[in-house]
């Protein structure tokens, strides 16, 4: 009996003592944040996210626009990668981006039923439309449409793994149905395990 009562202490108080050795949680800026192999990390969508928007508004392509602001409207952007992942933590930061250069506004009231951000931002534009007896008409349509493609390339060689994304954008005019601007951004990430930064 004295073994048993003495081993369970022993294990407690070496439970005790890791918890007590590990490290507190902290917030941490994005150059210090948990780079891995094998997932697609904060920093990743960020910096995707980054490029692909300078290189829209570098392209010039928005100042072709009917009006200005251009009205813009996201469309679907297919995840084709092994995880289950969140694409708004792509848009999101991409319509962030445009905005803030005011060359663009975002709608969050077009598209089919599934993929309408607001709904009912959407159902009282309608309500107000229908009261004033106003029928839609092609000013009401959005400019360009954005949708996209997100890949994954996983490979190996001994111990190191290697995950490569690529971010793939098009943006169509909807007047014409054409592209007028695609980009993809490649995001090449190799370990054997992971690690703190970029």
């Amino acid at each position: 009996m004295r073994t048993i009562v003495t081993k369970s202490l022993l294990t407690g108080a070496l439970t005790m003592g890791l918890i007590g050795c590990a490290e507190p949680a902290r917030r941490v800026p994005e150059t210090e944040s948990i780079t891995t192999v094998g997932n697609i990390d904060i920093q990743d969508w960020n910096y995707a996210a980054t490029e692909l928007s300078k290189s829209l508004v570098n392209s010039g392509v928005l100042d072709n626009a009917p009006r200005r602001p251009a009205i813009l409207a996201m469309s679907r952007i297919v995840n084709n990668t092994t995880k289950q992942v969140d694409i708004d933590l792509l848009t999101k930061k991409i319509r962030e981006t445009l905005l803030d250069t005011g060359k663009v506004q975002t709608t969050t009231t077009f598209g089919s039923d599934s993929n309408v951000e607001d709904p009912i931002a959407r159902d009282i534009r309608r309500s107000r439309e229908a009261a004033e007896g106003k029928q839609p008409t092609v000013a009401d349509l959005p400019d360009y449409t954005l949708s996209g493609k997100l890949i994954e390339i996983r490979s190996h060689a001994g111990d190191v793994k290697q995950s490569a994304y690529a971010f793939q954008l098009s943006l169509t005019d909807s007047r014409t149905g054409n592209a007028v601007w695609e980009k993809s951004k490649d995001i090449i990430k190799q370990g054997s395990k992971s690690s703190i930064g970029y």
